[in-house]
């Protein structure tokens, strides 16, 4: 695979009532997801954005601190991907981003996203 067939991607995961698994890291037995419904997630997410934006914070702070994806160790960062590795949505707007490009809310089976390509 060349590297144009691949990008590198970092998110941030807001898990919801709906999700395929609705359990993480910061939440194991799933009680606070159970809770959050997908109108909260997306409005979390807004507020993440609007501070990624306005240069208050970067997606690397706000994902180690609030993301339900075991990536958030990682500051968000899944490395370089390439087609057919992520859920189709997800994967859709990663590789319509520019670099350093931070994308709207994405919606997979896993939950809500914003993705900040990288590479």
């Amino acid at each position: 695979m060349s590297s144009r067939e691949k990008v590198r991607a970092s998110h941030l995961l807001v898990k919801h009532q709906g999700s395929r698994r609705p359990a993480s890291w910061k939440d194991p037995e799933g009680k606070i997801i159970q809770k959050t419904t997908r109108d909260d997630a997306v409005a979390q997410l807004q507020q993440f954005k609007s501070d990624i934006e306005s240069g208050k914070s970067t997606l690397a702070d706000l994902a180690s601190k609030n993301s339900d994806c075991s990536s958030a160790k990682r500051g968000g960062d899944l490395g370089w991907f390439g087609r057919g590795q992520m859920q189709e949505p997800f994967e859709k707007a990663a590789f319509a981003l520019k670099v350093g490009e931070l994308s709207d809310i994405i919606d997979t089976e896993s939950g809500s996203h914003i993705i900040l390509r990288t590479g």
